[in-house]
Formats: C-alpha cells, structure tokens, sequence
C-alpha cells in the first residue's frame, strides 16, 4: 500500500516550523513531530539529521506501514502510516549510504506528570520533587529509556544532549509544560551510565553552554562537568534497629559526640588516589566505634567541581561526589554506619553556590536561582551567588533536597553551613551594598521563611532526624521550635564558646589570669540554644594552624595544654565536635590533597591525646551527668571559678534523678597545685574517673585515685576534699556509691 500518493490533507506546510525544527529551535517539538491525526489518517513527522531516508515499520514484523518523505535536507520527514483514526505500533527505519538502523520515536510517547505534580510544583510544594525531575529510568508503554525532566522557564528551547544522540541539540528537543517552565521528555534506549547535560537556548536566542541536570543523581568525576543517568539510588537498607532508635540517639539529652570528616583526606591510597566510599567504610566505621563518637559529619558529599572548595561550592545537590564511587555506595556506607551504631550527619550547603558555566548559574539565560540584581546575589567572601529564597520555586527546589538526602540516603542530620550569610542582608557587606527587606531592616525575611519552613518539613517527615545550624551571630531561637518563633533547628554551634576558648588555650599561662573570663562568659548563654561545641576544621586551616600548634609552652606544655582543654570540652555542657586529626594532636595544618599524618601515632605523646580522647566519649557516654542535661541550666553549677591569678576552674555536672554528679576541676597553669580544697555536694568517696596529666596519656602522673570528702563546708558546699591538681591538666571526679 502506497500511502505517500495522496500527500494534500497532512502535508505540513510550514516551512517556518520546518525552519525552526532542523535549526534545533522549536519551542514546542511535539506539536510537528510524531504521529498527529489528520483528515487523512495519522501522519508521521521525524527529525534525523543526518538520515537520507526514513521509514515507518511494523516493530512485530518489520513490515513497512510507510515511507517517509524528505522533506528538508537536514533531516526532516513526514509521511501517512495509517489511513485510521488510531496510531499504530511502530518504529522507523533509517538508512544513509549503506547504514541501516531502527529507532523508537521519542516522539510518540506522552508525558508522565500527573496533575498533582504540576500543580504541586507551581505551587513551590512538591516535598518530593527528586521523583520527577532529573533523569529517571523507566519502561513506559513497554519501551526501556529514560525520562528526563528540567525546570527552564525562560527558555525558548531546551534539548537533551549526550553520547546516545552525539551531544545534538537537534535531536532530542523537549516538550514544556507551559506556565510551569518544566521541560519533559521521555528518550527510549538510553540507559545508566548514560552522560547527558542540556542544551538551553534563552528567551533573546542565545545558546547557553551546557548545563549539568540540577537534580542529576549522579554526575562525572571532575573535572569532567556531565551528568550520569542513574535514577534514584537503589539500595536494599538494613538499618531498620539504627531507624527505629534514632530519636533517642539523636535527643537533645543524649550522649552526641560528632567526628567531623573530609573524606578525601582521612586517609588515601599509597598512590595519593582517594579511597572508594566502601574502603572509607571498612577502616573509617571502625576506627570512629573504636574512639567512641557516636556520629560521623561528613563535609559537603554532593557534587562539586573544585576539590579546594572542600565540597562547600556544590553544582550537583542531588548527587554524592562521584570521587569516591557511586550513590549506591554512598547508601551502603550510611547503612554500614547505622548497622555499627553510628549517626551519619552530612553538611548541607543551600546559602550559595559557584558560578561555573555549567551549574545553576543564570540557567536558562535569566537569573533564575539567583538574584539578578549582585547587592542580593552575589557573595563577595566566596565570588559565589546567593539564591533566590524567595522564589518559590527555589525554594521547593532546595526544601525537597534536603528531604531527599534523609528520605534517600537515611542520613540522620543535616549541618547546614553558613546560616548567618542567610539571615542577614547586610553579611559582610558596607552601607550602600545591601538593599533592606521591606521594612526597612537588615534580615533577610525570605531565607528565615525557607529555613523555617524546612525545618518543619524535615522534622515532620523524618521522625528522629536533626538539623545543625551553623550560625555564628546572636539571632534569637536558632534552636528553638518553629511554632515557638524559632527557626526551627534542633542544635546550633556554638561558635563563641569556641572562639573564646580557643583564644585562652592560645595565650601563656602567665597570661591567662588577664583572660579568666573566656572560659567562663559561654555559661551565660549557654542553655539560650541547643549548643554543639565545634572544633571543627574552620579552626586549622588558612595559616591557624592545627590546635597542638596553638597551644603555647615547649612540647610537653602543649600536650598538656590539649589534654587539658579537651578534658575541659567534654564536661562543659554542649555536644561535642572534633574535625580528624585533632584526636591524635596532629602537627600540621589540615591539607585537603593529602590523608591526615597518621605516623604520629608512632610517637607515645600522640597516642596519649588519642587515648585520652577515646576515655573520654566512653565517660561522656557512661556518665548522665555529663550529656542528660547539656542544654538545660539545671545540669550545671559553678563551684568556684572566682581565683583568675591561679587560672582554676571547677564545676560540677548533673543529670537526671537517679544519676551521680560529677565534679570536674582544671588548672590551666604549668604549677602542681598540691591540698587544692574544693566543695563537693555530699562526703563520702569521690574516685578520679580520668585525669589529663595521667603518664598513660603522656602527663607527669600527679594524679588522685580515691578522694575522702569531709563534711567540712566549702565553696558554699556541705562537704569538701582536698586533691592534687595536676600541672595544665582537667581531672574529673566522681561520687560513687
């Protein structure tokens, strides 16, 4: 049957359309190719570029239903395949020269967004926007591929690109969903590990350069810059116990004692090449259980182009960095960690992002993530661009991927960097640089929404799981419920505590007596937020120097001075954070292109810091006076702090009923302070649960063992002992029975 002869009821006559088509600049493809019905049947139209034929077959029989007619030279074909009102199956055979092939039409198939999804998403509210934008593979219609969808709504055109139709711009050009500004289309055959990006061309018909999908799953490893069809992760999860029992692992009263890791230079391979998530898995789990944190912080695992960013300038938030492997054994090592009892707390960078051509920045040719205009948009600090939490669409966009790495990937808590560059329009910026919110102040009302409206998300959908502001200002309520007028976070750091003690630690210890107060000044805030004490790897890097090298005195003061100190962070009230290498009192400032100086560990002071660390996450996990009351006033007392000219402090812990107080004294001077008195809340037996300066961490030994407590009145207590204070050192007692 020769169905090309009667040509007039379906023939396109629009050589504008055609024009616009085999140029790659149609903005709605779908409305001339594929099968349309005609007065005469159904017509077929297809975009070939470098086909000389093209012909409709039967895909059972192979039978032709049609030959299509050429109808431009760069690729353009229509013809009838059917003198019926309905499609028929169908493929289409191509040839040139003496090549033949078969093809599915990407054309033929409709679009998979439901209703729901399209008004969800105009309405900035689809919590789980990852299952339909991005690359997904499926089978729609008995047909393998994948669908891709893409949110451009200043585009003209946006087109699919990759090594399945040789990165042409032509060949795969999407449907869009208008109003929405969302692209569609499903391609057959494309498959994962497939690369793709797309071609975007702005509203004034400028090609754009390539973009990365912003929610790609996967993506190359840099510094290759495409995206890697993968689909969401799929993974069979073995942590039903860990999810089960982490919101009492996770509480406000629980023992949280955080190993802040970057996985690229814990440790590396002889080589210098980066261990694989699975080989992180198999030495960084146990080494972290042995040590006794009870969570790992991972710095900034989705994508991002320049290792010296430390992950902190992401382009791919929906994808764990491809360095180290694949999503699938990012999840496995989540699941790894839960299974041996460790949290997994990832850090979460929505504030900004880099403005490489191939990431968010202007997307579709407008600025579409980020403010348009630099005194909203642009960070001078980081040469980065601030996004635009106002637009609703924005923040669904990073509102959903904070829910996706809690629903994909089971992580426990999100740190979120960088807060207080959100909070205020006037961040590191002069008068005149910054334009006021409406009424006329300097916070940015927009981000305090999104940061709210998180935080009520992620808290609501993922029972057990935390967020972690880091927030370096006064800004009332960090930590605090949304619907009590918080923002709604369920820990903030507490970065003044650790400037102020960081800056006493770093003086003389003849000094210190000018500088009593730093040490004291973080307990009258400290129950205003639910602190975690960080020293954290913003304190050993850009010439600070690693925290050994900031303590002063020869080399035995600074051991010293380190135990001291670390002993006085895991009593002070707050949980606890330590960045690798501190542990083991490492030399060096932190390097990110090379794995931490584990040889250190060759040498007995170092060791000694280890230990010490180790002894105390087992006391602060043993002890309840030590963690059930971190964040509440009543879980802490000054016993005597009054003394600045011998630099002593000592305070006590307590807990709930029914756990034992702990009294805990420091002398942060070089002199044994031999029958030092302190008052104790009961007489009785005190035993010396750890001490600093004890030889098995490389101290002098002045230690105590058990201390008789008299009912002689001291320090405004009914009973008292004498003790031996070490030389810079924290000893740290405890009632017993």
């Amino acid at each position: 049957m020769n169905l090309m002869a009667d040509t007039a009821p379906w023939r396109l006559d629009d050589p504008h359309a055609i024009g616009a088509l085999v140029a790659g600049r149609h903005g709605d493809p779908f409305s001339v190719l594929g099968p349309h019905r005609s007065s005469a049947g159904i017509v077929l139209r297809v975009l070939r570029p470098e086909a000389e034929t093209a012909e409709a077959i039967d895909p059972e029989t192979g039978k032709s239903l049609g030959k299509l007619l050429r109808r431009h030279a760069r690729g353009f074909f229509e013809g009838l395949i059917s003198k019926k009102n309905t499609v028929p199956g169908y493929r289409i055979r191509f040839t040139r020269e003496s090549d033949t092939w078969e093809e599915e039409d990407p054309y033929r198939f409709p679009s998979t967004f439901g209703e729901l999804d399209l008004y969800l998403m105009g309405e900035g509210r689809h919590q789980r926007l990852y299952e339909k934008l991005g690359a997904h593979p499926m089978t729609l219609e008995g047909i393998a591929g994948t669908r891709f969808a893409v949110w451009a709504p200043n585009a003209s055109r946006v087109s699919i690109v990759g090594n399945f139709n040789g990165w042409d711009g032509r060949r795969h050009q999407m449907r869009v969903h208008p109003g929405l500004g969302v692209w569609e289309m499903f391609v057959p055959g494309v498959q994962l590990g497939e690369l793709y990006k797309y071609e975007i061309i702005g509203s004034q018909g400028e090609v754009l350069p390539t973009k990365a999908d912003p929610v790609g799953f996967r993506a190359e490893v840099p510094p290759a810059t495409a995206s890697v069809v993968n689909g969401l992760p799929q993974v069979d999860w073995d942590d039903k116990d860990w999810m089960e029992s982490r919101a009492e692992r996770n509480d406000r009263s629980a023992p949280i004692s955080i190993y802040e890791v970057h996985l690229g230079s814990w440790r590396r391979r002889e080589d210098g090449g980066y261990f694989t998530y699975d080989e992180l898995a198999d030495q960084l789990i146990p080494y972290v259980k042995d040590m006794g944190f009870t969570h790992i912080e991972c710095m900034p695992v989705s994508e991002h182009p320049f290792s010296g960013s430390w992950g902190y300038q992401p382009v791919g938030l929906y994808a764990p960095t491809s360095r180290f492997g694949t999503p699938e054994d990012f999840a496995r090592f989540v699941g790894r960690c839960h299974r041996e009892g460790l949290g997994v707390i990832i850090d979460w960078v929505p504030a900004h992002f880099p403005s490489d051509a191939h990431g968010l920045a202007r997307f579709d040719g407008t600025a579409l993530y980020e403010h348009a205009d630099p005194r909203l948009g642009f960070h001078r600090d980081w040469n980065t661009l601030i996004y635009n939490f106002g637009r609703r669409e924005v923040a669904n966009f990073l509102g959903a991927n904070a829910l996706f790495w809690l629903d994909q990937y089971h992580v426990d808590a999100l740190r979120v960097d960088a807060v207080a560059s959100m909070l205020y329009l006037d961040y590191s910026r002069q008068p005149g640089e910054w334009v006021p919110n409406v009424h006329g102040g300097n916070e940015n009302l927009e981000a305090i929404a999104f940061l709210r409206d998180t935080n009520i998300a992620l808290f609501g959908s993922h029972p057990g799981a935390t967020s972690i502001a880091e927030e370096s200002t006064a800004f009332p309520g960090v930590s605090r419920p949304a619907y009590a007028g918080g923002l709604g976070f369920g820990f903030k750091w507490n970065m003044g505590w650790m400037h102020d003690t960081l800056d006493y630690m770093s003086q003389d210890p003849i000094h210190r007596r000018y500088h009593h107060d730093r040490m004291t000044f973080g307990l009258i805030y400290a129950f205003s937020e639910n602190f975690i004490l960080p020293l954290s790897h913003d304190e050993v890097v850009h010439g600070k120097g690693s925290l050994i090298g900031r303590m002063p005195g020869d080399q035995w003061q600074k051991f010293a001075n380190l135990r001291a100190y670390f002993a006085f962070m895991w009593t002070h009230p707050g949980k606890k954070l330590l960045f690798m290498g501190g542990e083991f009192a490492q030399e060096r400032e932190w390097n990110h292109d090379w794995q931490l100086e584990w040889h250190h560990l060759d040498d007995p002071m170092h060791r000694g810091v280890r230990d010490l660390v180790r002894d105390l996450n087992r006391i602060y996990r043993n002890e309840k006076a030590l963690h059930e009351l971190d964040c509440e006033p009543e879980g802490f007392e000054w016993i005597d702090a009054s003394d600045p000219g011998i630099s002593t402090y000592v305070y006590m812990r307590k807990g709930r009923e029914g756990a034992r107080p702990i009294v805990v004294a420091c002398n942060f001077t070089p002199v044994v302070r031999e029958d030092f008195r302190i008052g104790l809340p009961r007489a009785g037996e005190w035993r010396e649960i750890l001490n600093s300066d004890d030889s098995r961490y490389g101290g002098s030994g002045a230690t105590n063992g058990t201390v008789a407590a008299t009912e002689e009145a001291w320090h405004g207590r009914p009973a008292s002992a004498s003790v031996k204070l070490p030389p810079l050192g924290t000893l740290i007692l405890a009632c017993e029975p």
